[in-house]
């Protein structure tokens, strides 16, 4: 039992050292643009984008080397500099399933929650 907890405990330590690093950037209106990424899917998630939504391409997988297990979340800072509130989110799936959501308001949610079907 401690051990799984140990483990999960790591793999959020990882994915969150990742999130942070990888969005580092820090607006300078007031904002917080930091997002509970929840998976409920029941199929581990391999890759997540957060891109503005003012962006013709996606930016680097958040999750990078890491995975989120479906039961899991993890907190990501969105903030890419620009003062922007609206992120376009991809999410991919060991199954092979990606999820596309348009023009999220990191500004006004705290989390967000992927769900089965």
């Amino acid at each position: 039992m401690f051990k799984a907890f140990a483990r999960r405990a790591v793999l959020a330590a990882a994915i969150s050292a990742v999130a942070f690093g990888t969005m580092g950037f820090q607006s300078n209106d007031g904002q917080d643009r930091r997002v509970r990424i929840i998976n409920a899917t029941g199929v581990t998630m391999t890759h997540f984008y957060a891109s503005n939504s003012g962006q013709d391409d996606w930016q680097e997988d958040i999750l990078g080397q890491d995975v989120l297990p479906s039961g899991q979340s993890v907190r990501i800072n969105i903030d890419d500099g620009t003062g922007a509130c609206l992120y376009d989110f991809k999410a991919r799936f060991a199954d092979g399933d990606e999820l596309i959501r348009y023009r999220i308001n990191v500004c006004q949610i705290t989390e967000y929650r992927y769900t089965a079907g």
